[in-house]
């Protein structure tokens, strides 16, 4: 077998990936060695919290393309974050360590074939700064990719918005016929290359019911012109169908994903569906990009009762495939 890490980037330092990250270790063989990005003193820190015992191993230069690694301790990339704030309060004191931990990986994967990307939750608040709305557009930019997708992916359901963390107000003037084919055609060739099938995609109207007290309705003049034109050129989209009804269990079996207008459209019934058995997929990247479904969760810090599910299910897919 060739050798085949997986990356991760630890992300925000104050949130719940770490324990996650221990509890997967724990819980599932891995064959794939995994190479973590973060603070060695970060790490210390959250092990002693949660009372996890495993030996650290750092990495020097270049030993991350060594075939011996294996996972019976952790591999680690240190990026330098003194603080004995691990489990303090998300704030901007962080962004260049996070920054710093994500050009590693970045450089990692420009100089080698290594293509598996896990990272884990940041906050959009402090550390994109209003610059991305995400970090599917973070990641974009840094890879000077024009087009690309938010895929929440379960086997029996996947769901994709349109616009990722757009405000609402702005939503309606963002939609256009180009966007739609642009997300349908990232959609359609991932499946095709990753299950070998050509997905039925089910669109979302924007509107309640796809209708319309105002004069332009944006169902009828962008979006089902669009649906026709993406069916004669032999892609399995229909549509558009009503968010509301569109989730119950008759309808959902007809489709492999549900493309919605914005995040919270689909993220909110997926979530309600299969709470964390998904994974969030960036299409468009040239390696593979997964992160759990969730965010920091500074809430749940240090209590070491959060679900690594959403981990485990990622890095059961990037070995798989």
């Amino acid at each position: 077998m060739s050798y085949n890490p997986i990356l991760i980037v630890a992300g925000e330092p104050n949130s719940i990936f770490l324990e996650i990250y221990f509890k997967t270790l724990n819980k599932i063989k891995i064959k794939r060695p995994l190479i973590l990005i973060a603070s060695n003193e970060i790490v210390k820190l959250h092990m002693k919290k949660l009372k996890f015992k495993k030996k650290i191993k750092i990495l020097g230069d270049k030993e991350y393309l060594s075939s011996k690694l294996n996972n019976k301790s952790i591999n680690l990339i240190n990026v330098n974050y003194k603080t004995n704030e691990a489990f303090g309060k998300i704030s901007s004191k962080s962004n260049n360590y996070i920054e710093n931990c994500f050009e590693t990986a970045f450089k990692i994967i420009k100089k080698t074939n290594i293509d598996s990307l896990i990272t884990g939750p940041i906050s959009k608040k402090t550390f994109l700064k209003k610059k991305y709305l995400g970090i599917t557009e973070y990641l974009s930019k840094k890879f000077k990719v024009k087009k690309s997708a938010m895929l929440i992916f379960n086997k029996k359901l996947s769901v994709c918005p349109l616009t990722t963390h757009l405000p609402l107000k702005f939503v309606s003037k963002k939609l256009s016929k180009n966007l739609l084919i642009e997300k349908v055609v990232l959609l359609n060739d991932f499946y095709k290359k990753k299950f070998k099938i050509t997905p039925k995609i089910a669109v979302l109207g924007l509107n309640p019911h796809c209708e319309s007290i105002d004069k332009f309705n944006e169902d009828e003049k962008i979006l089902r012109p669009s649906i026709k034109y993406l069916q004669k050129i032999n892609y399995k989209v229909f549509g558009p169908f009503p968010a509301d009804t569109i989730f119950l269990k008759s309808n959902t079996n007809k489709f492999n994903i549900i493309l919605g207008m914005y995040h919270d459209q689909v993220l909110t019934p997926m979530k309600a569906l299969f709470e964390y058995d998904a994974i969030n997929i960036t299409l468009g990247l040239p390696f593979l990009r997964i992160s759990p479904d969730h965010g920091p969760n500074e809430k749940m810090l240090g209590k070491n009762i959060s679900s690594p599910l959403s981990l485990i299910k990622a890095i059961s897919f990037l070995e798989k495939y």
